[in-house]
């Protein structure tokens, strides 16, 4: 059981020390320790002071299901909130799963759509993804164990036992939440871009600057994406928080390539320069915000600062000599406060300093161009607008649910046909080693069963040399709940399965006195439940999520080049219409961000490395960061035919290019690897210099810095396309 926990990725627990030995870690040792008074206590009020057995079982097991198979993050009140929702959840589980019990069709048939529900919740955040194992444990146990209706009342006062005394140790219990990680990544990029910014003011950039930066960047994309799903939920604090991660990112982006081409601003225009001194000033306030003050970024100075720089611009002709230089100039200063304006809005939200319809009005009228604010409007941050975005074959997080829900239905089934002793071991099995491909299950699957069996081995023994005492073996029980309690993430996954063995021997043994034979009947019920998930894998899912990677990333590229080209047709008048695609590019760079996360947390040799991978993704949204400030350009931009004609030239190369790197990263089709080289642009000095319009040479720069970035795609997207090419079993 405690296997099941490490459905989540696991701590390293070999590093530096024997393989088979747990490391040290305070968290486990707090959660063991909780496990240990909780499981035992409610198990023996249960057992010996009510007396009733259904209640003690489902006591027992809820314990584990609270304290050990999940483990929610944030404040004591977003703890107590999660606790809540997985007691009531597992109420309606556990109830549902009585009542189907006594038939197999009828149970493996509710079983496909509560278990899709139950997987697919995940999606709502991460203390949602993280109850969803110990929540199905509600469900399965009950209806793949013999019961009837009345039995409903005394199963319901176990898991409740459980959960309250679970829910109250857990809070009581637990280790001073420390400062959130992913938000001192932010704030510590925050600083490192109005470090980079103020010493090119001062004419002092230099290497080190641009080196420290760059590092605090990947710090925070590495603090982002270390978990097998986002670290934000639903709420709009979470998406902020999200958003305002990325939006760091694409600002590190921009004055990396600002730097590169002029380090020393000194000489800069004075609307320039006191633009990007409010930008500077706006991330230091962002940094106090991250790590937890209440500064308030100054966007109305920001705002001043935008409108006098663009004023300054329009003055310029475009017969002065220095007419583009200074254009190319103010496109770094905007598109930087541009960017600074996204980071500080979010971080306002995402602190509780501002209300997020504040910032849906706000977005409204920076992308629209509209002059007045329009009427406050929620937001689409419900589980309605996410659970759209994600039904889809493309969603990792679909196929996953899918996938598994056949799989226990199938469990539900065989077990109940097969007429085993203890069926729902059978389905416990196949939840344990459940992974998103066949390779992988099939490796967990072999330390399952192993670790069961050495887990009989043990409690065997140790059942035989304890004989008929229950005084002993109360005395086993708190010992072997410990161990099964601190297993998991800090011991191999087999340590896990063999000392959930020994509770579980211990467990049964004091219920309904059987011996040694306990173990033997779990290990006959764990290898069928792990044979059921290996095949259900390779019918339905061999590759797991290493293809819906591949699809994701070529949907994210064909959407960001069609938004694109539509930003840019509308930018220089050639389209008639505002562009259509920013939602559905949106939408397919959370699915992809979702299905890397899954890919990166199943076991086995990658092929590739993680920064490869990040990389694909982080183009995948300067793509669609670029076209959403191009849409934001007032209609025909350009001021004359031969600029647009130009222009569109270009962005036709662009979108050519990224087509190409879809179809090189997408489905095979039974075509092979083909060379993928950067593009190139005709010499089209007619954008740069005659044209009358900055927003035409603005454009220029936006298309020219993202053909500058595709060299370091080609190699990690060769990568992936030979991946995708090889048999699912390498």
């Amino acid at each position: 059981m405690t296997a099941i926990a490490q459905l989540k990725r696991p701590l390293t627990a070999t590093a530096g020390g024997v393989p088979w030995l747990p490391v040290w870690s305070v968290p486990a040792a707090m959660r063991a320790v909780r496990a240990t008074i909780v499981v035992a206590g409610v198990f023996a009020f249960a057992d010996q002071v009510v007396g009733n057995r259904q209640m003690a079982t489902f006591a027992a097991f809820g314990g584990f299901a609270t304290l050990v198979l999940v483990t929610f993050a944030g404040t004591r009140r977003d703890k107590l909130a999660a606790h809540a929702a997985l007691a009531v959840a597992g109420s309606v589980l556990l109830t549902i799963g009585t009542a189907v019990n006594s038939s197999t069709a009828l149970a493996a048939i509710v079983t496909v759509p509560l278990a899709f529900a139950v997987f697919f919740a995940g999606v709502a955040g991460p203390n949602a993804a993280a109850g969803v194992t110990g929540a199905l444990l509600a469900y399965v146990l009950p209806a793949a164990s013999p019961g009837t209706i009345s039995m409903i009342p005394d199963r319901l006062a176990g898991w409740w036992l459980a959960s309250v005394a679970g829910t109250a140790a857990v809070l009581l219990f637990s280790p001073r939440p420390g400062g959130s990680q992913l938000r001192a990544g932010a704030s510590n990029l925050a600083s490192a871009l109005a470090d980079q910014l103020e010493a090119a003011l001062r004419g002092e950039a230099s290497d080190e600057h641009l080196a420290a930066l760059i590092a605090a960047k990947e710090d925070l994309v590495a603090r982002f994406t270390s978990t097998p799903y986002r670290p934000t939920g639903l709420t709009a604090r979470d998406q902020a928080l999200a958003n305002g991660v990325e939006s760091l990112e694409w600002c590190t982006a921009l004055v990396a390539d600002a730097v590169r081409e002029r380090s020393d601003l000194r000489d800069a225009a004075p609307a320039d320069r006191a633009l990007l001194a409010a930008a500077s000033a706006a991330l230091r306030d962002v940094a106090s915000l991250f790590a937890g003050g209440d500064a308030r970024p100054d966007m109305e100075r920001l705002e001043r600062c935008r409108v006098d720089a663009a004023a300054w611009l329009r003055r310029l002709t475009p017969e002065r000599e220095d007419f583009s230089e200074a254009a190319r100039a103010s496109f770094h200063a905007h598109m930087i406060a541009l960017a600074v304006i996204f980071i500080a809005a979010n971080g306002l939200v995402a602190s509780g300093l501002a209300d997020p319809e504040w910032l849906a009005a706000l977005r409204l009228r920076w992308f629209q161009g509209r002059a007045v604010l329009p009427p406050p409007r929620r937001r689409a941050t419900s589980l309605a607008a996410i659970v759209m975005r994600d039904t889809s074959l493309r969603s990792v997080w679909f196929v996953n649910s899918l996938r598994g829900a056949l799989a226990l239905a199938a469990a539900v089934a065989i077990a109940d046909l097969t007429s085993v002793q203890h069926a729902f071991w059978v389905v416990l099995g196949t939840l344990s080693v459940l992974r998103t491909n066949a390779s992988a299950t099939g490796a967990t699957a072999l330390r399952a069963v192993v670790g069961t069996a050495i887990g009989f081995v043990v409690g065997g023994s140790l059942l035989l040399a304890i004989g008929s005492s229950t005084t002993a073996l109360w005395v086993v029980l708190p010992i072997a709940v410990f161990v099964a309690a601190y297993a998991p993430g800090t011991a191999p996954f087999a340590v896990g399965q063999a000392a959930f063995t020994v509770t579980v021997a211990v467990l049964f043994n004091l219920l309904v006195p059987v011996g040694w034979k306990v173990g033997v009947v779990r290990i006959e019920d764990v290898a069928l439940g792990c044979g059921v998930s290996i095949a259900v894998g390779l019918l339905f899912w061999p590759r797991g999520a290493a293809s819906v990677v591949g699809d994701d990333l070529a949907d994210a590229f064909r959407r960001g080049a069609s938004y694109l080209s539509q930003a840019v047709g509308w930018a220089i008048g050639t389209r008639p219409t505002e562009p259509d695609q920013a939602v559905q590019t949106l939408r397919a760079g959370l699915r992809l961000d979702d299905a890397l996360r899954a890919f990166l947390s199943e076991q086995g040799t990658k092929h590739i490395e993680k920064k490869d991978l990040w990389r694909l993704v982080g183009a995948s949204m300067r793509l669609r960061f670029t076209a959403h400030a191009v849409a934001g350009l007032p209609g025909d931009a350009t001021g004359d035919t031969p600029a647009r004609v130009a222009l569109g030239n270009r962005v036709q190369t662009l979108a050519a290019w990224y087509e190409q790197l879809a179809e090189l990263v997408g489905k095979p089709h039974g075509r092979p690897v083909t060379a993928l080289e950067p593009p190139s642009f005709a010499d089209d000095d007619i954008v740069d210099g005659s044209s009358g319009s900055r927003y035409g040479i603005w454009l220029c720069e936006h298309l020219d810095h993202l053909r500058e970035h595709l060299g370091e795609l080609v190699r990690p997207a060769m990568q992936v396309a030979e991946i995708r090419r090889r048999p699912w079993w390498r």
